[in-house]
Formats: C-alpha cells, structure tokens, sequence
C-alpha cells in the first residue's frame, strides 16, 4: 500500500471482528445481488394500417429492454422510445451492437439510471415510415403515440408522464425523433437525434436527385429498389405526397424529366418542403419545441453526403433564431460510425443527456 503503513491484526482478533458483525447484522450492507437485465420481444396489432395501399404489416414488432433488478421489485422506470436506422432491423442494436451490454455497464458506472428502452419497427415494405401519418403506409404517428406507449404504459412498469419518457432515433430514424418529439411534447418531453437526415435543404437540388425516368416507368414497388435515391425519395413521397388512387408507387411525382430537362412541379414541391423538412416546420412548432425538457442533435463532419452535414448546421442556425433552446454538436467521424460500444456516443452522449433531463424519480415535480 504505496505511501502508508499496514498493520496486521493477530488473525484471532479479525475472525471475533468478522463474527461481531456477522451477528449484528453488518452483512446486510452488502447490496443483495439483482436479476440481470433481461431483453423482452412483443408484437402490437395495430389498427393503424388496415387501410394502407402497399401492404403494411398490421402486426408491429417491438424490443424492449428492462434494466438489472426489473423483477426484484414493484419500482418503476423512464422509458426511451427508440427509432433504428432505417437500413438496419430494429433489432440490430441488440442483435449486432451490443445494446444490452452497453446499457447495462452505463448503468452500473453511473452515466444514466435504470431506465427501459423499447427499439420498435417504424419501417414500411418499401423502407423509412418518416414516422407519418399517410393514407398509403399507414398512420406511423399515430401508432407510436396513440399505441405504442399506451401498450407499454400498460404491460411494463413504467413512469407514464412525458417528464420521464424521452425518444430517439438514429439516421432516418434521427428524423423520427425530431418529428414525433417536436409535435407531440405531450406524450415526449425530451428528444434526441443522432446524424439525423431530412432536416432541410442540402448543397444539392433536391428533387434532381432521384431517376425520374425509372419511378414513372416503374411496374411495381421493386422497380425503384434499382436505384438508391429512387427508393429513398419515393418513401419520402408516399409519406409526404401520397395518392392512393395512382399505383404501384401511390405517389404524386414532384418532378419528370422532358429530355435531359428536370421539370419540377412547384405547388407539389412546397409540399415536400413544408411538411418534410424539419427546418421548415420549425415556425409552425417553434412553441412546442420550447417547452421540451432537452433537445440535442448530432452528425459526422465526414459523412460522404454533405448536404446532411449542411442541412443539419443550417437547422441549428433555425432554431437559435426562433429562440429554442437545444444542444447541436458537430464531431469527426462518419454519420452513425461512432454510435456503438462504450467510446460510442450512445454510451457518452445520449444516455447521460436522458439522465439530465428525464425525471427518474416518480416522486418529482415537472
């Protein structure tokens, strides 16, 4: 012992000691051991998307972490409402990232409390819900607010108050978060987004993007998985500027090509604009977004596609001019490189930032 002295008790003397305490009770100091963590996977049969025009699967996929010591009492827990990227299941945090192990060792070094997490499905057959309502995919929105969390109010032991339930989301699914939260600041008091997309304008022209010659000639909804920005963009339509009356896409198209000219149907493309970027919607819900308990986002200066680099610093300049109170941080590295394991953001940044402004006592007031 570097720097101080050991004195060493005659062996007799330390088992009187050891038994003194063993008989007084002193051993119930130590913290009794707790069930581990445990992964819960369920199905919702939703109502939301009977009328939906490409086939959405009624029966909606969730996973559902319960932290250490869930089952040893009757306490309940903040939840955080998680949104996947779109390119991977909703099971891929848990299935590839080890979700729960990093959850688990937050919890024990103190980053954040205990706290349940459901990941959920928000994707339609073609790809990005956007986490909208639409007459083509489905009512998303309403699925996630008006039963997701009444379903996990209902079958978990939770903290049913937006103070203690926060959303989240990676990539597309950064965009989920930002949408639901700054709408529904009811049901979500605190909002994270990691390298979200969709925010607002980029370096490129937007609508010159996708193959408009492949989506007009397309015979069904494959068609348009032959070309990325095709099958991004005819998501963004179907939730943006649906028409179920005009398969196989069920889109109305924002643009067409009359030879090597790029036509764009304005009317159509104020559409897009005002309802999908969330830079544009800032005005509308500027009050909302105000009476959230925490807002932060974040995205990789190295993302090989700069408009969401761009888009993303133009939207923190939107919100200080509305006067919204939010964190913004620009980081090296790759949108959605840095997100997993214990140097991840998820670890550092996002599980702290829900401890802060998450109310995890049930106790507390607002």
């Amino acid at each position: 012992m570097t720097g101080s002295r050991r004195l060493l008790a005659p062996f007799s003397v330390m088992l009187g000691f050891v038994m003194l305490g063993a008989t007084c009770g002193m051993a119930a100091t130590i913290p009794a051991a707790s069930t581990p963590s445990r992964i819960v996977s369920s199905d919702i049969h939703s109502i939301q998307f009977s009328q939906s025009k490409i086939g959405t699967d009624p029966v909606r996929k969730i996973v559902v972490y319960l932290p250490p010591g869930y089952d040893d009492s009757l306490v309940r827990f903040p939840v955080i409402y998680f949104v996947a990227n779109t390119f991977a299941s909703y099971l891929d945090p848990f299935d590839h990232k080890d979700a729960q192990g990093v959850f688990d060792r937050a919890v024990f070094a103190g980053m954040i409390g205990k706290f349940i997490l459901v990941s959920v499905d928000m994707n339609t057959t073609l790809g990005s819900s956007w986490c909208v309502n639409s007459p083509v995919t489905g009512n998303w929105e309403d699925f996630m607010t008006g039963e997701l969390v009444p379903y996990m109010d209902a079958h978990f032991r939770t903290m049913p108050r937006r103070e203690s339930r926060g959303i989240a989301g990676e990539f597309m699914g950064g965009y989920c978060a930002l949408h639901v939260g700054m709408r529904h600041p009811d049901v979500f008091s605190s909002v994270y987004a990691l390298h979200p997309v969709g925010t607002g304008s980029g370096l490129k022209v937007m609508l010159s993007l996708p193959n408009w010659d492949l989506m007009a000639n397309a015979k069904s909804l494959d068609d348009v998985r032959k070309d990325s920005y095709s099958w991004i963009f005819t998501t963004i339509f179907q939730a943006h500027l649906p028409n179920p009356d005009k398969p196989p896409l069920f889109i109305d198209m924002a643009a067409h090509k009359e030879g090597d000219q790029l036509v764009i149907d304005t009317k159509l493309e104020a559409r897009v604009r005002d309802n999908f970027f969330i830079e544009s919607m800032i005005p509308q819900y500027a009050e909302n977004l105000k009476s959230l308990r925490g807002l932060k986002f974040d995205w990789g200066r190295s993302d090989p596609n700069q408009d969401h680099v761009y888009a993303n610093q133009a939207l923190t300049h939107k919100l200080n001019e509305f006067g919204i109170p939010h964190e913004a941080e620009e980081y090296n590295g790759g949108g959605g490189d840095r997100n997993w394991g214990d140097d991840g953001r998820i670890y550092n940044e996002v599980l702290p930032f829900f401890q802060k402004h998450l109310v995890f006592d049930v106790t507390a007031s607002k």
